[in-house]
Parts: structure tokens; sequence; C-alpha cells
């Protein structure tokens, strides 16, 4: 699990003050505690308020053997009223030019790296069968992940799953996505964003799209999935009340 920006690397800042790099560590040390419940192994590139360089948050994932990289962010934009949850998985060229802009804004806290060309031995690589198989894994993961955070708040509708060059992305030797929790940007999602009990929400529902892939996943190769406990935490049953109402 990657934590995005830290350290001097705020990342973006709600109109309340919210800051995306203290947001979203926190959501993602929450969904490491759900996904260490069922006894599945999870490595943070950061668990504190530091900067990482790009190439050691991939190293990391890497040298931990990953099955799954999970890049958590919030987003934002010019536009107070852009809401909603967007989920990426890599490519060489954005679907669209948001998604390039996007990319721009987040490659560029990592400072040292840029996205790869088509000459770089990165985009080669995207070109065999591992890769591929690699590609198609990250795309149902985004899928997976997108149905579940989406379903979170029922009147702002999923902005989709994209397709963008984002560096963190393109390092890893893993099925990988980056998702975007929501607009920091927007006052009545920043308000959501800085509730503990809607980060359990976020949380919990990351970890069910965790699950559904590793499920699927592990099938494919063959490996038995244990039973899982499929009711949601007590903060989360409390945190469905109190949002409920938008």
């Amino acid at each position: 699990l990657d934590a995005g920006h830290g350290g001097d690397d705020h990342g973006a800042e709600g109109p309340a003050g919210l800051l995306e790099k203290e947001l979203v560590l926190d959501v993602t040390r929450r969904l490491k505690a759900r996904i260490e419940s069922d006894g599945v192994q999870v490595v943070l590139t950061r668990d504190a308020d530091v900067y990482v360089p790009l190439d050691e948050r991939t190293a990391i994932a890497n040298r931990a053997g990953a099955d799954l990289f999970v890049s958590i962010h919030a987003n934002a934009a010019a536009a107070r009223s852009a809401r909603g949850v967007e989920i990426f998985f890599v490519a060489l060229e954005a679907s669209d030019e948001a998604a390039r802009l996007l990319a721009e804004r987040e490659n560029a806290a990592f400072r040292e790296a840029s996205p790869a060309s088509p000459d770089d031995p990165l985009a080669s690589i995207l070109g065999d069968l591992a890769a591929a198989d690699q590609l198609r894994e990250s795309d149902e993961f985004a899928r997976f992940a997108n149905k579940e955070v989406a379903a979170l708040v029922a009147e702002v509708p999923s902005r989709g799953v994209k397709q963008a060059p984002f560096v963190v992305l393109m390092g890893v030797q893993m099925p990988a996505a980056l998702v975007e929790i929501g607009f920091i940007t927007n006052p009545k999602e920043e308000r959501d964003l800085a509730s503990p009990l809607y980060r359990d929400r976020v949380a919990d529902a990351l970890a069910r799209a965790v699950f559904e892939f590793a499920d699927r996943y592990d099938a494919r190769r063959g490996v038995p999935r244990p039973a899982r406990n499929p009711e949601p935490t007590k903060s989360s049953r409390d945190a469905a009340v109190t949002q409920g109402g938008g």
C-alpha cells in the first residue's frame, strides 16, 4: 500500500486546510489493519510523514514480491464543484485530457522521475506477455475498487476507471492501481474525507476490493482462499448512518 506524497510534498490541500498527505496516510493505515485482519501480509511504502522517492516506493513493493500495489491519493481541481472517485491503471497514453493533466500533477511530486517514453525500457516491458497479464489484472482490480468506493456516496456518480502514465505505477512488477478517493478541493467531499467514520468506510470499501481481487487472483493459480466474515466493522455501520443523509 502506497500513501501518496509525504514530508515536504503536501499534495493537494482542501479549502478548510485538509492536507492530502495526512488524509491518505490515515486511510492507508486503516486499510492495512483491515487487510491484515484477514491474514494477508501488508507492506507500506511509508508509515510516517516523510517524503519517499519514486524509486524507493517501487523498490519496496518489488523487494516484497507483492501481488498487488495500491497507491492512495485525493484528487484536486480548480473547480470546487468537481466531485467523485477515479481509479487509474497504467498506460503510456492517458485515456483523456483530464487524466493526462492529473498524471502530470502527481508525477511532478516525484521530481527525480518522468513518465516513460516509447523508447524507455519500461515501455518495452509493457509489450511482453507478462506485462499484458499484469495490465489485465490491474484493470480488474481497478474495476473492483471503483465499484466499492463509488458506492459509498450514492449521489456522486463514479468518474470511472481510466488509464494514465503515472510514474509510480510504471516501476512495479505486479498489478497496480492508483485510487483517487475523492476531491479534497470540494468543500463537501473535504468534510467527508476529514471524518474518521468516513475514512473507515473508504478503508472497508478498498478492503472488499482487495479481497475480491485476491479471491480471483488465487483461484487462477489454484490457491484456495479461506472464508471471511462479510460483516462491516461497527464504525462502518455507524458511519453509514452518519453519512447517509449527505
